[in-house]
């Protein structure tokens, strides 16, 4: 894991990165103004389900894992690695965290907290408003494997499972 990482790799990383991919130099500078560098060790959690979600994070390096309550453990539901983002939702409705991310290796995110986020949108920040696009379309991608995802377990159930499952994946389809 890198100790000290300079500006010009930040924004190198980030013009690389998918969710920054259509900023340029300027606009990228106007983001990083705001960004917090968050060190992880092995095991620390980034954030809980259920706590008030106050920031967006993209991994620069090391690896974490998604984990989603089920009522009877902590399910991994995702394992993340760089250059993902995650915590996103939380900028756009300010609603609490609906899962826990934590660390599985030495890592480290970048932090973007949603008060200084906020801020650049009510200043008009056009680099702020393609962030949100981007976001917008991560989060439609991970709607459409989804729905892809529960279709599939339907036709792979028996008629009691489909019939439970059927309305889920259903209202998970409406706006497609």
């Amino acid at each position: 894991m890198a100790t000290t990482i300079t500006l010009e790799e930040i924004i190198n990383f980030l013009l690389e990165a998918p969710m920054f991919g259509d900023l340029d130099a300027a606009e990228l500078s106007k983001i990083v103004h705001i960004m917090q560098i968050q060190r992880l060790r092995p095991g620390q959690v980034v954030f809980r389900e259920g706590e008030r979600g106050d920031a967006w994070y993209v991994l620069y390096e090391g690896d974490v894992e998604v984990q989603k309550d089920t009522g009877f453990d902590n399910s991994v539901i995702a394992v993340l690695r760089p250059p993902a983002c995650f915590g996103e939702m939380a900028i756009l409705d300010g609603s609490n965290r609906s899962a826990t991310v934590r660390a599985t290796s030495q890592a480290t995110a970048f932090r973007f907290p949603r008060s200084d986020f906020t801020d650049l949108l009510d200043d008009e920040n056009l680099a702020a408003y393609k962030l949100v696009y981007q976001m917008a379309l991560v989060l439609v991608d991970r709607q459409r494997k989804t729905t892809t995802a529960l279709a599939e377990l339907l036709s792979n159930q028996g008629p009691r499972i489909q019939k439970e499952l059927e309305p889920i994946v259903k209202r998970s389809s409406v706006a497609e």
